[in-house]
């Protein structure tokens, strides 16, 4: 019939998007900030390939010597650092993988089983699903060098393993951007996410203190554990392996079947949530609208912060009320004394029996967990505009000028920094042992200097590469590539030279000399941060398109 098309089939679909993906790649690398980002994507797949290509050296010598010395059954321990590796690295370095808006696929006249397969290519693509497929390889080519034999034991078995992995982390991602995607269940989440992060900081500590406390029962504890270990994937994996090298066939596949299932299950999740995404799931977080009798509303005025204007007073405002709802807030409030409190009970006698650092030098206490509260200042002051989106284009429309904008963001920021500071002080003086009126002048005025060379940097980047947050999808809710290996470097520049000073000054027991340092570097930072602000204007006049664009669009 006249105007009707043939379905396209799927390797064309695949190759329609390969192509549209590599145009808008080709596109972005027209302005200074996709040039920016293929650079700091080059040096970060550097990384990744001596990460991946160095694991799977070592796992292969690894594979070869547990093979050839009868003890296979110790290839669990390789298998449990990959599957923790796989599952844990995306959720931590999610920033630093290629993340797009699963709406976008849904533009296109896409079948069901084409999207499905499309979303398990961009997720096979992730650094750590090309870093564990090297790692099981490398591990396989060990086991092949050992004993032959168990070669062709190993290949279906680390095969099932891998498509296991790659199937529970897309469905773990799938099922976490359902539960992201409405404000109830991404408060749990966030306030789950955070607490794991927090509560894995004291893993170190508690591993210790129980290794000393409790190391005659450590057999005994060992022992309740195995079998939970065993009946885990990376613990199934190994067991048919080890089954399978001392003749127990029957046991080997059973185990390699239970693999099996557990691979069927993720497979059976991961549908589901696909499934519905595709057939037009909606999860909207707004009420259906609901007529009221017009009520006169007394609107409160707005804050006014002393010495700044009304535009930063109400930007000071918006910030503040943000922070206040953020869960990455909360985690850079904390952290800052949770480090101390680590550090407090991993202090253990080292064999010469010295003690630890700040065991010997409490008063350091308030200097280190300020630097720390300066470096994870950048979650909030390298992609200023990220969290207002498409909103960037009302601060275009509005008379206010970008230099009280971000003088207002700065404002908030600084005073975030201000209560972390507080905290830690507070922290270490009863943890460890109060700062010296010397010392804690010292790290006022590094931190001073500190923060305003982090403003600096983070307006620059804010305007040339921001990037949009999106709280409500996993991954998308970081700086850009180029922002993260920035950072990195303007961190090292003022936490070194500030640890520098210190040091020198304290080892020539002349630390008041760091004082009159740190007012300097403080100074000159602050005429740098004046003259900054004062060009942003022009800066964001000339970079509004790019802007605008980057908060704007959802892929």
């Amino acid at each position: 019939m006249a105007g009707v098309t043939a379905q396209p089939s799927i390797r064309g679909q695949f190759a329609a998007i390969a192509l549209l993906r590599w145009r808008l790649f080709v596109n972005g690398t027209r302005n200074i900030r996709g040039r920016l980002e293929i650079i700091s994507r080059i040096f970060m797949g550097i990384g990744f390939t001596g990460l991946a290509f160095g694991g799977a050296i070592g796992l292969g010598f690894a594979g070869w010597f547990v093979v050839s010395h009868n003890q296979i059954e110790l290839v669990a321990l390789f298998l449990w650092g990959i599957f923790a590796f796989w599952q844990l690295f995306p959720v931590m370095a999610h920033a630093l993988s290629e993340n797009i808006d699963s709406s976008y696929l849904l533009r296109f006249p896409l079948t069901y089983r084409a999207y499905f397969w499309i979303r398990m290519a961009y997720g096979s693509l992730e650094p750590a699903t090309l870093i564990g497929l090297l790692w099981v390889a490398g591990l396989a080519i060990g086991v092949a060098f050992g004993s032959f034999v168990m070669f062709w034991w190993a290949v279906p078995v680390l095969a099932l393993f891998v498509v296991f992995n790659i199937l529970f982390a897309r469905m773990v991602f799938a099922w976490i951007e359902r539960w992201l995607a409405q404000r109830k269940t991404r408060e749990i989440m966030g306030l789950i996410f955070f607490v794991l992060i927090i509560g894995m900081q004291f893993i170190g500590p508690a591993i210790g203190y129980f290794t000393r406390s409790h190391s005659p029962q450590l057999g005994q504890y060992t022992a309740v554990a195995l079998p939970f270990e065993r009946v885990m994937p990376p613990g199934l994996a190994a067991g048919a392996l080890t089954s399978a090298s001392v003749g127990a066939i029957p046991v080997a596949f059973v185990k390699f079947a239970l693999l099996g299932v557990y691979a069927a299950v993720s497979f059976w999740l991961l549908n589901l949530r696909l499934r519905a995404y595709y057939f037009g799931e909606d999860l909207s977080e707004s009420a259906a609208r609901v007529a009221k009798p017009a009520v006169k509303e007394n609107v409160s005025a707005g804050w006014s912060v002393p010495l700044a204007s009304d535009a930063t007073s109400a930007v000071f405002q918006k910030e503040i009320r943000y922070i206040l709802r953020s869960g990455p807030m909360l985690y850079t409030l904390v952290m800052p004394v949770v480090i101390l409190v680590i550090f407090k009970f991993s202090v253990g006698r080292t064999p010469r029996g010295g003690g630890s650092f700040l065991a010997r030098s409490g008063e350091m206490a308030f200097p280190i967990g300020a630097a720390y509260a300066v470096l994870i200042l950048s979650n909030l002051v390298y992609n200023s505009f990220g969290a207002d989106g498409v909103g960037i284009q009302f601060f275009f429309l509005s008379p206010a000028r970008f230099s009280e904008i971000l003088l207002g963001k700065n404002l908030a920021h600084a005073t975030v920094l201000a209560i972390e500071v507080v905290l830690v002080f507070l922290g270490a003086s009863f943890l460890y042992e109060p700062p010296s009126p010397v010392l804690f002048f010292a790290t006022i005025f590094g931190v001073a200097f500190g923060l305003l060379v982090n403003l600096i940097a983070g307006n620059l980047l804010s305007i040339f590469t921001p990037k949009k947050i999106d709280v409500g999808a996993f991954g998308r809710q970081r700086a850009s590539t180029v922002t993260a290996f920035a950072t990195l470097g303007v961190q090292a520049l003022t936490i070194g030279l500030a640890t520098a000073t210190v040091l020198i000054a304290r080892s020539m027991q002349m630390l008041w000399v760091a004082i009159p340092v740190f007012v300097l570097l403080a100074v000159v930072a602050g005429v740098a941060y004046a003259l900054v602000l004062g060009r942003v204007d022009g800066m964001a006049i000339g970079q509004r398109e790019a802007l605008i664009e980057a908060l704007s669009k959802t892929s």
